[in-house]
């Protein structure tokens, strides 16, 4: 090491908090962010705003405060998230009503997914120790979701998932774990449903 180079500089909380290590999101630079974002959704979620635009219009709006939106994607007010800035939906997407997104990490949303109303997809998460929390420290798990996979209402999906493409999410379950391609899961925790009988000819 050349002892005259300096040490490297500390990391800021929001490098701290993409990076998935423990942050306080009290940072001056984060409630900015946090701020902007509020202000953004404001406008997205006015109702009387939101049917004064066209497609398109709507369309570009969302797209102010997104890390990435796909040509078609629509996703139907009121919405919540974070940051939005770390929340990249691919093309072709849908997201009823009432949705929430804590994406303080990634959270990807691949081509042609249906997300159904009061879906929860929870990136955020925080120390098991007591003591930790009390600081105000948390920190975030990327969450992914593949191509062509329906989300039904109500579902959660916790911190660190992995939903793989053409996978199905029952109405209401808690998604504790990585949910592999072309499977269809339920309940709380989510679980693998067997296969469905083809049907009988009479």
């Amino acid at each position: 090491m050349n002892p005259s180079s300096s040490p490297p500089a500390p990391l800021t909380e929001k490098q701290k908090m993409l990076a998935g290590a423990l942050y306080l999101a009290c940072d001056p630079e984060l409630r900015a962010d946090s701020e902007a974002a509020m202000r953004w959704l404001a406008r997205y979620n006015d109702a009387a705003a939101h049917a004064a635009l066209d497609a398109a219009g709507r369309h570009a709006l969302l797209a102010e405060g997104l890390g990435a939106l796909g040509e078609g994607s629509v996703v139907r007010p009121p919405f919540h998230c974070d940051y939005g800035f770390n929340l990249r939906i691919g093309a072709g997407v849908f997201l009823n009503f009432h949705c929430v997104v804590l994406d303080v990490v990634e959270v990807t949303i691949g081509d042609g997914t249906q997300i159904g109303p009061g879906v929860q997809i929870l990136a955020a998460d925080h120390p098991r120790d007591a003591a930790v929390r009390a600081t105000g420290a948390e920190f975030g798990r990327p969450v992914h979701i593949g191509r062509h996979v329906w989300i039904g209402a109500g579902a959660l999906l916790l911190p660190g998932v992995t939903v793989g493409d053409g996978a199905l999410i029952g109405a209401g379950s808690v998604v504790t774990r990585d949910v592999p391609a072309g499977v269809a899961v339920a309940g709380n925790p989510a679980r693998p449903l067997p296969p469905r009988r083809p049907a009988v000819q009479a």
